[in-house]
């Protein structure tokens, strides 16, 4: 009888884990209107390896290019979001991405925050990354501030909306409008306020993405693909009013999240985080004052 219990119970368990987190209560992102990609963005880099059709950009990576898309404005604060599928199969060594940066414009000393889903290998799922950067500390010796969560769905089977909150108060992470991370402004030292454009990349990154480099990218699999569609811009760009302000994403106007997005957000570091820098014991924790 025990272990016909103890299935019981795992079954249930497994059931439970794979209808992913409780409802957040509340969806951000109704409240912006989705832009077509040249109305919000422009090729950076692999103009070869993009194409746009209806609405729906593809980008690709293959032994002789990989390819990344910017933003036509950079931005002071404001919710970025787009709609994401990824290649199924052997992805080892590669990086789809979305992510705030103005590494350009501070060569060296820049920002970052990073959405990043790292490639993987045939029998293991994706990893999605989660990582803030600032003045520098991307740069040189990094001093990352990553969280890596394993999703509640197979995002290589239709498209997922993935989403950058950030204010000047605190950054929030979500995917398909449940929030996944929340990373708040403890001191002006440990949290990104320079002006960020909006990118896009696929690239090879066999160094370190999967495994800490131990699985490289295999061209036998090329080319590998990332089809974005869906874009959403909110926000305050350097050009507009000093009276502009950052969105909301909770149902109050005062921004913030509420208690059942947080509720939400605590489920999903409790049954999907698989890495957080804070609670690495490698990690100089000097380094991570925010910790």
């Amino acid at each position: 009888m025990a272990p016909l219990l103890c299935l019981l119970i795992l079954m249930i368990t497994t059931c439970s884990d794979a209808q992913g987190p409780p409802s957040p209560g509340f969806s951000p992102s109704s409240k912006f209107s989705p832009i077509r990609f040249n109305q919000g963005f422009r090729n950076l880099w692999g103009s070869q390896h993009q194409t746009i059709d209806q609405g729906l950009l593809t980008i690709w990576l293959d032994s002789t290019s990989g390819s990344g898309f910017k933003s036509l404005k950079p931005y002071r604060s404001g919710y970025f979001s787009a709609a994401i599928k990824l290649q199924p199969g052997y992805t080892a060594g590669v990086i789809t991405s979305f992510y705030l940066s103005n590494n350009e414009d501070y060569p060296g000393y820049h920002d970052e925050i990073d959405i990043e889903f790292l490639g993987t290998t045939l029998d293991k799922p994706y990893t999605l990354q989660t990582n803030v950067y600032m003045k520098g500390s991307g740069d040189g010796r990094l001093i990352g501030r990553e969280v890596k969560i394993h999703l509640w769905f197979d995002p290589t089977e239709d498209f997922h909306n993935y989403a950058i909150l950030w204010t000047p108060d605190e950054i929030i992470f979500l995917v398909d409008d449940v929030p996944i991370r929340r990373y708040p402004r403890k001191n002006d030292a440990t949290f990104p306020a320079r002006p960020m454009w909006v990118y896009g990349s696929i690239w090879d990154a066999s160094s370190w993405a999967t495994e800490d480099g131990k699985y490289k990218a295999d061209y036998r699999y090329q080319p590998f693909i990332g089809r974005y569609k869906n874009f959403k811009l909110g926000g305050c760009t350097t050009d507009a009013a000093a009276s502009c302000r950052p969105p909301s994403i909770s149902p109050s106007s005062a921004g913030g999240l509420s208690q059942q997005q947080y509720s939400a957000m605590e489920s999903v570091q409790k049954n999907y985080v698989v890495y957080d820098y804070c609670q690495d014991p490698k990690r100089d924790h000097s380094q991570i004052p925010e910790c």
